[in-house]
């Protein structure tokens, strides 16, 4: 098996439309829109149907959990049958849920329906990254992905505020037509632009026991376990912040909820700045080195993210900066791991990008409860994502030879001056 430290050919051509990357790049978001949308309406929810902030919470979670859960059964289903069926069915399904969830009496009925919104939609972002594993490898896929967050990056700057719009011109309940709306919008584009990635010659058997297998062999890859495991500790760390921000400066800091969503667009805007350096830097370093120090700076930033938090330097704009600091460093985070772990892993991408979309979710929806759990307040949240930054560190050390001398050679990763443009 080749080692994923050693120089990659990209020989596949790079795709020159920027509809291209649109296109993956809105695919990718679903997920992400289907849980910022909502956001701002957390308190409205909780009094609407009389229940609990952590109960709330788990709304969120149940989503990452079930889209975990998806990725697993979805990523062998787009190795069997191609990526455009199950991104068809997995996206007209999300419409459907989306509309049951406008209707919910209940905070349990609620939660259900996002674990199963989460399962559905799963198929939009385990499809498009194993669509990028179709066709690009190394450096080239690391950029790719570094230009689709520009696009995913649209979420969280803009979807709560077009959530709180749509929530206060009518209320919570029509976030979900909204979300089937944009449902519908996407099953038509993919119906009429998507290319089908995976010839039928390069499909999987699809038999229970090959499927078991191959999970098999991803499962017993200690280099691709710690790899795949690292963009799920970083939405952790996300989510964490995702899920206790609007109660953090709503309740604790005082800030309204059109305030809420402008800090949130800011914050934001660090992961879509700092993607695009990635996409800038990984042209002249490999995403090993840039993987590693990314990890560390991010965690000292946490470090000091806790001193403004535990002190209250700064008040609500410290946070702000504070926070601005620790998710800048995030954009420069998943990308270049999941690269790395998809690399010998071409022959059965779905499912490797499922085992690293069920971690990425799975352990996001375990890990974030724990901020209401502790007590939903800004010193909760921050400790929450402090674990998170520091376990992936640990991991990348233990699991891999990123941080041993001579483990990884500086040109790990590289293409050897093959690059990806999208700017056409």
């Amino acid at each position: 098996m080749t080692d994923p430290s050693l120089p990659q050919n990209t020989s596949k051509q790079a795709p020159r439309s920027v509809k291209y990357v649109l296109m993956l790049g809105a695919l990718a978001a679903l997920p992400a829109l289907t849980t910022d949308m909502y956001l701002p309406s957390l308190p409205a929810v909780e009094a609407d149907l009389q229940t609990t902030q952590t109960a709330v919470q788990l709304t969120l979670s149940g989503t990452l959990v079930g889209a975990g859960i998806g990725q697993l059964v979805i990523g062998p289903f787009s190795d069997r049958f191609g990526r455009r069926l199950p991104l068809v069915i997995g996206i007209s399904l999300h419409v459907v849920i989306s509309l049951l969830c406008s209707m919910t009496p209940n905070i349990e009925t609620l939660t259900g329906l996002r674990v199963l919104q989460g399962f559905f939609n799963a198929a939009a972002a385990v499809v498009a990254l194993a669509v990028i594993r179709d066709r690009f490898v190394g450096s080239a896929a690391a950029q790719l992905l570094s230009r689709l967050m520009l696009v995913i990056g649209v979420a969280p700057l803009l979807a709560p505020t077009v959530g709180q719009a749509i929530a206060g011109f009518w209320n919570w309940r029509a976030i979900f037509y909204a979300l089937a709306l944009i449902g519908v919008v996407l099953v038509a584009i993919v119906w009429k632009f998507m290319p089908e990635t995976l010839p039928e010659d390069r499909r999987s058997p699809g038999h229970p026991r090959h499927v078991a297998g191959a999970y098999w062999s991803l499962l017993r890859d200690r280099h691709f376990m710690a790899l795949a495991v690292i963009p799920g500790l970083g939405l952790a760390l996300i989510m964490s912040y995702v899920v206790g921000s609007p109660f953090v400066f709503q309740n604790e800091y005082g800030l309204t909820a059109q305030q809420f969503a402008l800090v949130f667009a800011l914050n934001g805007a660090a992961l879509v700045l700092s993607a695009q350096l990635n996409a800038a830097l990984v042209r002249k370093f490999p995403p090993v080195r840039l993987l590693r120090t990314a990890l560390l700076v991010q965690l000292g930033l946490a470090l000091l993210l806790l001193v403004v938090v535990a002190t209250g330097a700064g008040g609500a704009i410290g946070l702000v900066a504070a926070l601005w600091l620790v998710l800048s460093a995030q954009g420069m985070i998943p990308a270049n791991a999941s690269v790395l772990a998809l690399h010998n892993y071409g022959h059965m991408a779905g499912t490797a990008a499922a085992v690293i979309g069920a971690l990425q979710s799975g352990v996001a929806g375990l890990v974030s409860p724990l901020v209401g759990v502790l007590g939903g307040n800004s010193l909760s949240m921050v400790s929450v994502m402090i674990g998170s930054c520091a376990l992936a560190v640990l991991v990348l050390a233990l699991g891999t030879p990123a941080y041993r001398k001579g483990g990884w050679p500086e040109h790990a990763g590289h293409d050897d001056g093959q690059r990806v443009s999208v700017d056409d």
